[in-house]
């Protein structure tokens, strides 16, 4: 499970810093159509929404699970592949109704105060001022994700992630589209978008790499991870890719 830094530990971003996003988000924008892409997890809000919504699952008994649900999502992780464990976080949920989930991953992100990072909240203010059609793509399952997106401001319709194919209301466990990882992040906002990049792209891990790669004009890393946790050393190559390439960057510790 993802280790995410107390919220009294976290730095703000200096008010220069953030000023000088903003600007570039307002002079970069395109004219017409205009789109932003955010991880979710650890970028947006100091929580990987996932991950929490597993242990609500585990906690309240809803589906079957092995004996270990945890280690066995973290062997497959490490044996198998990342890919395949977070579809099997998703495939743990067939024959329920989408309905139900829906319902579930609302109360599990109800049960406690979402962390969302306050620069982003400021950050998507501006993107909405500016008309700009944003998303979030995310390695986490759709649903889990929703939730957050709601307390955003964003319609479901707008979180592209991990999802399995749904059959007369119920979830299944084949895979459905692209698996919103590593290359997969790009592939899906480009074909939501009919190809149209977006402007500005935000995340904090290597996974995130190829989203921020598809931006055409503006990046963002985020990293809160604490030292010696999963996410550190990920989000430090990407902190130092940051600033090899000139983009946006913070470090909340």
């Amino acid at each position: 499970m993802y280790h995410f830094a107390d919220a009294s530990q976290l730095k703000p971003f200096s008010p220069a810093k953030l000023s000088a996003l903003l600007s570039d988000l307002e002079k970069f924008r395109p004219k017409g159509r205009a789109v932003a892409a955010f991880d979710a997890d650890g970028t947006l809000w100091n929580t990987d929404l996932g991950e929490a919504f597993f242990e609500y699952q585990i906690r309240k008994k809803l589906v079957p699970m092995p004996e270990d649900p945890w280690g066995h999502y973290n062997w497959m992780k490490r044996e198998v592949s990342h890919t395949a464990a977070y579809v099997w976080l998703a495939q743990i949920l067939k024959g329920v109704p989408l309905t139900r989930v829906r319902e579930w991953a609302e109360a599990s992100v109800a049960s406690s105060e979402l962390p969302v990072f306050r620069e982003q909240e400021v950050i998507f203010r501006k993107l909405q001022e500016l008309d700009v059609e944003i998303y979030i793509v995310t390695a986490s399952i759709t649903w889990a994700v929703e939730p957050g997106a709601r307390r955003l401001g964003l319609r479901d319709g707008f979180v592209l992630g991990i999802e399995t194919e749904v059959v007369d209301g119920l979830v299944t466990e084949t895979p459905k589209g692209v698996v919103t990882y590593r290359q997969g992040k790009a592939e899906a906002i480009l074909r939501k978008t009919g190809g149209v990049r977006p402007y500005f792209c935000a995340g904090n891990t290597e996974g995130d790499h190829w989203l921020l790669e598809a931006a055409s004009h503006v990046q963002l890393v985020m990293s809160a991870a604490p030292e010696g946790t999963e996410n550190f050393p990920s989000e430090s190559k990407m902190l130092a890719l940051a600033q090899e390439r000139g983009w946006h960057w913070h470090r909340y510790l």
